[in-house]
C-alpha cells in the first residue's frame, strides 16, 4: 500500500518540480522510490513551501532549462559601459579645456560667459538716440529742427528735412525719390511761424532760365524761411541780381559761388545779419572728393520760429 502511494505521488511531483530543478541534479524515479516515503514527503513539502527559491531558479534558467552563468550578464554590459565612460571622459576634458583656454575656436563662448564674473562682462553701449531729422539733441521749444544735404556729384540728389513732418519719410521737403529735385539749386520756402511748407522747386543753373529763379524769390514775404541745397552745378546761370537776392536773405558765400561748387544755405526774408547756417566748398581738381565734383555738404541745426507773420 505504501508503495502504491509512492508511485501515485511521483508523477505529480515530477510535473511540479521537474522544470525547476537542474537537469544534472534531478533524481531519477528509481532513486526517489528507494529513498522511502518519509524522505520523499519531506522533500516535497520543502520544495512546495519555498516559492522564492523556485522563482530564483527559474529566473536564471535558460529557455532550454540550463542555468545562465552568474557573471554572463555583467560581461555583456562591461564593454558598452567602458565605451560610454570613455566618451564622457573625452567630452568633459574638451569642455574644460575650451572654457579655460577661451581662445579663437573655443567651442562654448556662451558657457564661458556664464562662468565669467559680472565685473568682467562687457555691457553693450546703448544706441544713441536720434531726434527730429536725425539731430543728436532736441531743439529748444519754439525752434524748428532741420537738416540740409547737398547733392553728391551728379549721382545722389540733395535732401532737405524739416521737423520730420513735411512730405515723405524722413519728412524731406525734397527727395530724388519723389522726382522733385534737379540739377542746379533745390529751394524750399517755409512759413517761419508755423513751419509749414509753402513751395519747393528745383532750378537748372546750367541750361535753365535764371528768370524762373528770380520770379520765385523776388516776391518773398518777410519771415519766410529759404532752404537751399545745390546739386551738380549751382552757379553757371547765376547773375548779379540773383546773387544780391540771396545775399539779402543772409548768404555771405553766394558772391563766390562758381561752377560745380557744393553749397547749402538756410536764410530768411528780412534778416538783419548774415545767416549762421551756410556751407560752401569750391570745385577744385586738387581737393575734389569725386572726379569733377567736391564733397557733399551736410548741415543741421535749430531755427527759432517767428512769433508773427508780416
Amino acid at each position: 500500500m505504501a508503495g502504491w502511494r509512492l508511485r501515485a505521488v511521483l508523477p505529480l511531483w515530477a510535473a511540479i518540480a521537474g522544470p525547476l530543478a537542474p537537469r544534472s541534479g534531478a533524481p531519477s524515479p528509481r532513486v526517489a522510490e528507494q529513498s522511502g516515503a518519509a524522505g520523499l514527503t519531506g522533500l516535497l513539502l520543502t520544495e512546495l513551501a519555498s516559492p522564492h527559491r523556485q522563482s530564483a531558479r527559474s529566473t536564471n534558467a535558460a529557455p532550454d532549462g540550463c542555468p545562465t552563468p552568474a557573471g554572463e550578464v555583467d560581461m555583456r554590459l562591461a564593454g558598452p559601459l567602458r565605451i560610454v565612460a570613455l566618451v564622457i571622459s573625452v567630452g568633459l576634458t574638451w569642455l574644460v579645456a575650451s572654457i579655460l583656454l577661451g581662445g579663437p575656436g573655443g567651442g562654448f563662448p556662451r558657457i564661458q560667459q556664464l562662468f565669467a564674473s559680472p565685473e568682467n562682462s562687457v555691457t553693450a553701449e546703448p544706441r544713441a538716440r536720434k531726434y527730429k531729422c536725425g539731430l543728436p539733441q532736441p531743439c529748444p521749444e519754439e525752434h524748428l529742427a532741420f537738416r540740409v544735404v547737398s547733392g553728391a556729384a551728379n549721382v545722389i540728389g540733395p535732401k532737405i528735412c524739416l521737423e520730420d513732418r513735411m512730405l515723405c519719410p524722413p519728412a524731406r521737403l525734397m527727395s530724388s525719390v519723389k522726382d522733385n529735385v534737379g540739377r542746379g539749386l533745390n529751394i524750399a520756402l517755409v512759413n517761419g511761424v508755423s513751419g509749414e511748407l509753402i513751395e519747393a522747386r528745383a532750378f537748372d543753373m546750367w541750361a535753365g532760365d535764371v528768370n524762373d529763379l528770380l520770379k520765385f524769390i523776388r516776391p518773398l514775404h518777410e519771415g519766410t524761411l529759404v532752404f537751399v541745397a545745390s546739386y551738380d552745378d549751382p552757379a553757371t546761370k547765376m547773375n548779379e541780381e540773383t546773387r544780391k537776392l540771396f545775399s539779402d536773405l543772409g548768404s555771405k558765400n553766394v558772391k563766390d559761388l562758381a561752377f560745380r561748387d557744393s553749397w547749402v544755405f538756410v536764410g530768411a526774408k528780412g534778416v538783419q545779419n548774415k545767416s549762421p547756417f551756410e556751407q560752401h566748398v569750391k570745385n577744385s581738381k586738387h581737393t575734389n572728393k569725386y572726379e569733377g565734383w567736391p564733397e557733399a555738404l551736410e548741415m543741421e541745426g535749430c531755427i527759432p520760429r517767428r512769433t508773427t507773420a508780416s
